[in-house]
């Protein structure tokens, strides 16, 4: 399971360390602390692979309509850290309407990952949108968002579920109340019955995929909220593969810089 959180008052070190040693690994954000330089430039690279040594690593794509030579950069940060890219709809040129601007930018993008064997992880947005790119593409595979299929009115858990679990690769957990996608601990009781967390579950396991959850939720801190969730999808939903700590747990210190 890899964790994700927003941005927080601690170093990019810091918070590798402390979730290296809590068993988890890390979902990295193309900018943090409002720095504006994007943290998946070549220059940082060296940064990234000391920070993330011996973590799962996955990487939300930049989401300033970079052009390919910048896809064409992460794609590359992607595969020197062993990474996922999870992509937003904007990030690929899908309007809010769904509209694909530049099928040639698509289909660029696409074939990079492909030759850097890079999965490109399409996250959840309306269902057709997030469809039609896999439909496209075979290689494409899927983010699976609970809290953003929570507020779609138009469509159930369910049916996001049974369209998008045969190609999922990675998930972001988190819940809401159903109107906003807010990011709440999981746990909380909000808009996704337990019954539902099962069935994603019981779904997954029908496939053969390597499938990674990022805890996504905001605004504890990482510590509180790995305690929330994993006492929620371990010890209640006895979903499997529990992170385990490492005999440095107690020394990671979680102090802002």
């Amino acid at each position: 399971m890899v964790f994700w959180g927003r941005q927080h008052r601690i170093s990019l070190e810091q918070e590798c360390e402390l979730l290296r040693a809590l068993g988890y690994g890390v979902e990295l954000w193309p900018n943090t602390g409002g720095i504006d330089e994007c943290l998946y430039d070549k220059r940082n690279w060296p940064l990234l692979t000391a920070a993330t040594e011996g973590m799962l690593v996955s990487m939300r794509s930049r989401n300033d309509n970079p052009n390919i030579e910048q896809w064409d950069e992460q794609i590359e940060c992607a595969k020197l850290l062993n990474a996922n890219i999870i992509a937003g709809l904007k990030s690929l040129r899908v309007s809010h309407e769904g509209e694909v601007e530049d099928w040639d930018y698509l289909n660029d993008i696409v074939r990079m990952a492909a030759d850097n064997e890079v999965k490109i992880c399409v996250e959840t947005g309306r269902l057709e949108d997030v469809k039609q790119i896999g439909d496209k593409f075979d290689s494409i595979w899927y983010c699976l968002d609970t809290g953003h299929i929570s507020t779609d009115s138009g469509h159930s858990f369910r049916e996001y579920v049974d369209a998008l679990a045969p190609r999922t690769a990675h998930l972001h957990l988190s819940e809401n109340y159903g109107r906003f996608d807010n990011h709440r601990p999981l746990g909380c009781q909000c808009g996704i019955a337990q019954e539902d967390w099962n069935y994603l579950l019981e779904s997954l396991n029908k496939y053969d995929n390597e499938v990674i959850g990022s805890l996504e939720m905001t605004p504890c801190l990482p510590v509180e909220m790995i305690r929330r969730a994993s006492s929620f999808l371990f010890d209640v939903l006895k979903w499997p593969d529990r992170p385990v700590k490492s005999p440095e747990h107690t020394k990671a210190a979680l102090k802002p810089e």
